[in-house]
């Protein structure tokens, strides 16, 4: 048994020896409020780029969506002719199909890209059809399944409202190829609304099955002239692809963004909470400190 007059003496011992402890704790404490203040100042710089992101979004899907509706109208021309004439896909050739897949170079919006990619590796196998892969998003997807299958791509298509004056130039690059095809299909996303789309091909003839068109002497087109039909008929039917799938991409984008600043806001409020929180411990601590030692000295 220790006397009393030695009680005081280990009691500020004890107190003593628990100081670095203490130290140590409110030091790890201290790390846990910086990263959490960290974590904060960075989701709402995200917060803010998303925000940002989806303004600029929306302000562009109206001029996307007008682009979509007078680019319909080439397409729909091409259609009316092929309809009158009942132009059909040549059967029983040995030729390989050609699909364009109509993508473009940005990210950031949802999953445009990958419905195509994801449309291509489940429906086509390798070595059925050859690839022209519009846009570097699509390229890189299908370059890990289907690069022996691509013998034409194209980067820089996407930037801005696409024109007829680039899907011309995709359009003269892809009749110069010496592959002879027995048709050419476009694949690309079709605008169902401003929340929706999905993965649509669109037919474009050889000259063959053009030739071969029950009705399409009712047009008195020289043979001679069907190569050049052939050729602006793609260019119509690849600026509508192209228009459609701009507005499909730009509407993504703005639907992920809105998403995107929804969740980084959940979080700032989790992350706000645990703050407040993980703070009040810290300064309970410290009164709980304050109080022991004053304590401790008043019994020494």
């Amino acid at each position: 048994m220790f006397s009393r007059a030695a009680r005081p003496a280990l009691r500020a011992g004890a107190a003593a020896a628990a100081i670095p402890a203490r130290t140590a704790n409110n030091a790890a404490t201290y790390a846990t409020l910086r990263e959490i203040e960290g974590r904060l100042k960075s989701i709402r710089n995200i917060e803010k780029i998303t925000k940002t992101m989806k303004i600029v979004a929306s302000t562009k899907l109206t001029r996307a969506q007008r682009a979509m509706n007078e680019a319909q109208n080439y397409g729909a021309a091409s259609n009316e002719v092929y309809d009158a004439a009942e132009t059909k896909p040549l059967e029983g050739e040995e030729k390989k199909p050609l699909y364009i897949v109509c993508s473009s170079d940005k990210g950031l919006c949802g999953g445009v890209h990958s419905g195509l990619s994801r449309w291509v590796r489940r429906n086509i196998n390798h070595g059925e059809a050859d690839l022209v892969v519009i846009g570097e998003k699509a390229r890189s997807q299908l370059g890990r399944t289907n690069n022996q299958d691509m013998v034409l791509s194209f980067a820089g298509v996407g930037k801005d409202v696409p024109t007829f004056a680039d899907a011309q130039a995709i359009a003269d690059q892809i009749v110069q190829l010496q592959t002879q095809y027995s048709g050419i299909k476009i694949l690309y996303n079709k605008f169902i609304n401003a929340t929706s789309y999905e993965p649509t091909v669109i037919e474009a003839f050889s000259e063959e099955a053009i030739a071969a068109s029950p009705n399409f002497s009712a047009f008195e087109v020289d043979e001679e002239l069907i190569p050049n039909m052939r050729e602006y008929a793609l260019a119509n039917s690849l600026y509508w692809a192209l228009a459609e799938g701009h507005a499909c991409e730009i509407s993504a984008r703005r639907n992920a963004m809105d998403n995107a600043s929804k969740n980084a806001g959940e979080m700032i409020n989790k992350y706000q909470i645990l703050f407040n929180r993980t703070r009040q411990a810290v300064i309970t601590g410290e009164l709980v400190e304050i109080i022991t030692g004053a304590t401790a000295s008043a019994d020494m």
